[in-house]
């Protein structure tokens, strides 16, 4: 079974600084409530590898499907992202197609033969490319960055596009996400009885449990970021035992109510015990610009 890696996990023990994370811990199951909200699983070939000698790894995230083809998700779900095994990074980042995506509420890793049974990574990445290229549940995509995505400064553009190569398969009625007005979220700060809904796979209980759709409901606390980091950028929502994020899956949606409107994508976390949590802003006018070059408008 894959166990997800965070693209900085080396990071988390730090707490002066956000590392990329994010996965509905506690909440309850999503019993096809959000349909549209999909598990990716992508390859990055030039991350160091703890398990092999040649580098390359995969990582899981979140993302919401705003037609059939196009899935809304964070800036580092989608940088540096392999094109055929080969590395994005020396040339930008984007145009990656090692990235899979399943829209079933318990996607289907058994047909990935354990890591265990492989000596090197590029053993693994074709055994691995051929069960999802084979699979038909899971399906390929090329990923996009934000145009101002950095690693360095993930959190200042944590935005990103992947792009089906055919409709996937998706059970249930589905309503695509919609993006939100421009500045929408200070237009919603200080109503009264406001809520957000946070869709996502991942940990679920810290360190344990995952790669299942789940749902929690969270109140925005601030639009200044997280103990300074994405002030102005980023927005602060409630994550408790009722339900947050934690490690593990990064560009899950936050919904404005019960509804389609996309807020905010799940970017970073400060504390390793999941009790604070930055969310990328998607209504700021780069990111509806951006979002613009593939068709979309709020």
């Amino acid at each position: 079974m894959l166990r997800r890696i965070s693209l900085v996990l080396a990071m988390v023990a730090s707490l002066v600084f956000a590392a990329p994370v994010a996965a509905i811990t506690n909440g309850a199951p999503d019993n096809g409530a959000h349909p549209q909200v999909g598990q990716l699983l992508f390859y990055v070939p030039d991350v160091e590898s703890s398990r092999f000698d040649d580098p390359g790894g995969w990582f899981n995230c979140t993302g919401t499907l705003l037609d059939a083809t196009t899935v809304l998700t964070a800036g580092h779900c989608t940088f540096g992202v392999g094109s055929d095994g080969e590395e994005t990074t020396p040339t930008g980042g984007s145009g990656g197609n090692d990235v899979w995506l399943s829209f079933a509420e318990v996607p289907n890793y058994d047909i990935l033969p354990p890591s265990s049974t492989f000596t090197s990574n590029a053993e693994r990445y074709a055994a691995w490319t051929a069960a999802l290229e084979a699979s038909p549940e899971w399906t390929r995509g090329v990923a996009t960055s934000h145009p101002d995505y950095s690693d360095a400064a993930f959190f200042l553009h944590d935005l990103g596009v992947v792009e089906l190569v055919a409709p996937a398969p998706v059970g249930g009625a589905v309503q695509y996400g919609t993006l939100p007005t421009l500045g929408q979220l200070d237009a919603l700060y200080g109503v009264k009885g406001q809520t957000y809904t946070a869709v996502g796979y991942g940990l679920e209980e810290k360190l344990g449990g995952g790669d299942t759709r789940r749902v929690a409901t969270l109140k925005l606390n601030n639009l200044n970021g997280v103990y300074g980091a994405g002030k102005g950028i980023a927005a602060n929502f409630s994550s408790n035992a009722r339900g947050g994020t934690c490690f593990g899956d990064s560009g899950g949606p936050v919904f404005a109510g019960t509804g389609t409107t996309i807020v905010a994508v799940t970017s970073f976390g400060i504390s390793p015990q999941c009790t604070n949590g930055g969310y990328y802003r998607v209504d700021q006018p780069d990111d509806l610009a951006f979002l613009a070059t593939f068709g979309f408008a709020p």
